[in-house]
């Protein structure tokens, strides 16, 4: 199978969870939370815990239960020295640009916050595009619409040329079954729902080496 489009998660997936950013967002969120809706920490944690398990973000039901704006709480929660906790990966910057694959980074984040990252990681010059959720009208992963947006504002037709990075069974599982190559990133435990399983993004060259049989296909 000729694989001719790559997704990739973004936090957790392209920098190791051990350096806090993801965990520093979660204590944004909270503080998001406590001053527009004045809520004591048990009852936020619960609220963010339901949120996400019904709406795949927290952001999407503080939209729809508490009109709260998508931009503001995005800016709020991603208001973090970024460039002082995710640090440059040449590594990382060498396997990307020697993939001949476009590659997009598919984000519940927003494109700032993932322009950041990337900027961060060294990497900008290897992604093709973002497609935050914005791009995806805020209609968020493991919601199957945001696969299909995806897969069209990426040009890709056939879900089954595409191979998908993530660090979550979640978020994997809605294209493990729209056909898409699924490898879950962050653990050497297989899942159902992922195709391959590395430690990090880094592995991959060793773990599907298909990837680099065949010419670079043109940009």
């Amino acid at each position: 199978m000729a694989y001719t489009t790559l997704f990739l998660d973004l936090d957790d997936t392209l920098y190791p969870p051990t350096n806090g950013l993801w965990n520093a967002i979660g204590v944004r969120m909270d503080e998001f939370i406590r001053l527009r809706l004045g809520l004591p920490q048990g009852e936020i944690s619960a609220l963010r815990r339901r949120y996400f398990l019904e709406y795949g973000t927290t952001m999407r039901g503080l939209q729809l239960h508490h009109q709260v704006d998508a931009e503001d709480f995005l800016e709020f929660v991603h208001d973090l020295p970024v460039e002082q906790i995710v640090l440059p990966d040449p590594e990382l910057q060498l396997l990307l640009d020697s993939l001949p694959q476009p590659k997009f980074i598919f984000t519940n984040s927003n494109r700032k916050h993932a322009t950041r990252v990337l900027n961060a990681l060294g990497i900008t010059n290897c992604i093709r595009d973002v497609i935050d959720i914005t791009a995806m009208e805020y209609i968020s992963k493991p919601d199957p619409r945001a696969y299909r947006q995806a897969l069209r504002l990426a040009g890709e037709s056939d879900p089954l040329a595409c191979v998908y990075l993530d660090d979550s069974v979640r978020n994997l599982a809605p294209a493990h079954i729209m056909g898409f190559f699924t490898v879950l990133v962050g653990s050497h435990v297989q899942d159902p729902v992922a195709r391959l399983a590395i430690d990090r993004p880094h592995d991959l060259r060793q773990a599907m080496p298909e990837l680099w049989n065949h010419h670079r296909l043109s940009e």
